[in-house]
């Protein structure tokens, strides 16, 4: 009994100043105790990767892709994969990627009518495409192919199964579905831009129609009409140049959803009365002038004028 008072006594008394590291926790060697608040966690020791030179380094990298790249399935990736950079990279500048494979497959018979002529269209819609829409490098390389096929499937014996299968064999992985699917693609984007392009045509052309019958309705009004807020003939025709300046900044301001259902006559008639409005003498280019010049009614003009004053805002506050 009183050897254990003894030890415990021992055991207190130690400083446990000789600590060792035993299996991951600190112990005294002078009294065998465990310290728990020392408890040490083992740790790997750090790698000596980044440690070498930098030629070293890159020599360790190159030799891990290549032991990766042995594998046929990774090497097969591997390849793709440097060639849609390519591809990717090739796009706006050559197209000497996208020809080879044309020239590979008229190697295997398929689209041997592509002629430089051709050639040109198929890179030119590829473009297109391209340009209107962000896509993967993979998508790319099939909406390119769709864009072959689309070319060449009226004037040639190859079945769509054979064409397929050779542009399998030159590594791109496509199928039929994933090639019907892209010619949708192509034609919709070619539909919806011969859209907008016909759009813009007809928007142009209207608002050059407004334009030339601005000038016309606004050399009706005479100067004697205007002569008593004016002091002569020439500050009239400057004016006049003026405002018509304005039509065109205002006209660049409309978008072609609002102006392509109206009337442009009754909408010219109340934009001289808006622009008129806009001017510092407001009196010049009253309703009743308007009226009178483009034989539109002042209940027309006043509700033409509301509508540009929704779209532009107070003529007043009109910023150019």
């Amino acid at each position: 009994m009183n050897d254990k008072k003894k030890n415990g006594k021992e055991l207190t008394a130690c400083t446990h100043k000789n600590v060792k590291q035993e299996s991951g926790y600190f112990v005294c060697q002078d009294c065998g105790i465990i310290l728990e608040d020392y408890v040490a966690f083992e740790t790997s020791s750090p790698s000596n990767y980044f440690s070498d030179s930098r030629l070293e380094y890159e020599r360790k990298i190159r030799t891990s892709n290549s032991k990766a790249i042995q594998d046929p399935k990774t090497k097969k990736r591997y390849d793709q994969i440097n060639t849609l950079k390519i591809w990717f990279r090739d796009y706006q500048s050559n197209f000497s990627e996208q020809k080879k494979t044309i020239d590979l497959l008229k190697g295997y018979g398929i689209g041997l009518n592509i002629d430089s002529v051709k050639y040109q269209e198929i890179k030119a819609k590829y473009l297109l495409y391209n340009k209107h829409h962000r896509q993967t490098y993979e998508n790319m390389v099939i909406i390119f192919l769709a864009i072959v096929w689309m070319e060449i499937k009226e004037t040639t014996n190859v079945r769509i199964e054979e064409f397929i299968k050779r542009t399998r064999e030159l590594g791109h992985k496509i199928n039929k579905k994933m090639l019907s699917n892209a010619m949708l693609k192509v034609k919709r984007t070619e539909k919806r831009l011969e859209i907008a392009e016909s759009g813009s045509n007809l928007e142009e052309q209207i608002k050059n129609k407004i334009k030339i019958l601005f000038q016309k309705d606004l050399n009706n009004i005479l100067f004697k009409d205007v002569k008593q807020h004016l002091t002569n003939k020439t500050e009239y025709n400057q004016l006049k140049l003026d405002m018509q300046l304005k039509v065109n900044e205002i006209l660049n301001k409309i978008t072609y959803i609002q102006i392509q259902s109206l009337n442009y006559k009754a909408f010219t008639a109340g934009l001289i009365y808006y622009i008129g409005q806009s001017l510092e003498n407001r009196k010049i280019f009253t309703q009743s002038i308007v009226e009178r010049t483009s034989r539109f009614s002042s209940t027309t003009i006043r509700k033409k004028y509301n509508e540009l004053k929704e779209i532009l805002g107070d003529p007043q506050e009109l910023d150019l």
